[in-house]
Parts: structure tokens; C-alpha cells; sequence
């Protein structure tokens, strides 16, 4: 599986944390999520999949904490990892993220989860915004 991002730091242990993302075209733009504290960056919407839950019902659950749309037909695209720390976890995480397609259907309101923003992006910008390369290489792979 192809890895984005720095190499994992010799001597530092990493726990594993699968998620699902998803690109969100729609008339032109993408739906992503601007996250705030602490990170403060542009990214696929999506996030970790609890123990026991499937990749698609996390991604459904992801997408809508974070931007406040329902989506429909997802459609896996492939996986990367990345190792990283998680500040607002305390801890080292090797990523395995799952990328999906899928379509907003349905804006409900806004993002329930805390310093999360919806935007709108045309793609080439959001290639070039997005905090993650790993995330950037599958939207340029769509265009």
C-alpha cells in the first residue's frame, strides 16, 4: 500500500486507525471540510471507523458530522497510509484511509462536530489545498 507523508519514526510505536474519506463532486466543486483547531487545514471529508463498524457506515457517519450532507452511492477507490500524530488523541496513529466516491445528496445543516467547516472547491484548487498529498493524488486521479 502506497504511503504519503513522512516515514515512521524509528523506535515510536503507532496505533493502527483504519477511516473512510470521501471526494464529494457536485456541479463543478468538491465538498470538502476545513478543520480548525488543532490542525487548521482543507481536507477529504471523513474520519475513523469505530471497532465494529463497517468502512461505509463510517464514512455515511463521517461525511455528515463534518459537513452536515447526506451522500449516496459510495464507491471505494483505493487506500493509503500515512504515519502521523493525532493531537487531539495524544497519540501516534498509523493511517490506513479508505477513499470513496460518492455523491451529496442533501445538505441538513451544519457540522456537528467541533471546529468543522463545509466548503466549496473547484478541484485543481483543492489539489493544491488539500493538507494531505495522499488525499490530492486521488482527487488529480479523477480529473
Amino acid at each position: 500500500m502506497k504511503r504519503f507523508g513522512a516515514a515512521p519514526k524509528s523506535g515510536q510505536k503507532y496505533k493502527s486507525r483504519p477511516g473512510a474519506y470521501a471526494i464529494l463532486p457536485r456541479r463543478g466543486q468538491l465538498l470538502l471540510t476545513w478543520q480548525g483547531d488543532p490542525h487548521f487545514e482543507v481536507q477529504l471529508p471523513g474520519g475513523g471507523i469505530d471497532p465494529g463498524e463497517s468502512p461505509i457506515t463510517a464514512l455515511h457517519r463521517e461525511v455528515f458530522e463534518e459537513t452536515g450532507w447526506r451522500i449516496a452511492k459510495p464507491r471505494r477507490l483505493g487506500a493509503f497510509r500515512r504515519f502521523t500524530f493525532m493531537p487531539e488523541y495524544d497519540m501516534w496513529a498509523e493511517k490506513v484511509c479508505h477513499i470513496y466516491l460518492a455523491t451529496p445528496t442533501m445538505r441538513l445543516g451544519d457540522p456537528a462536530e467541533p471546529d468543522h467547516d463545509a466548503i466549496w472547491m473547484h478541484p485543481d484548487m483543492a489539489i493544491k489545498t488539500l493538507y494531505n498529498d495522499g488525499d490530492a493524488e486521488f482527487v488529480a486521479g479523477l480529473l
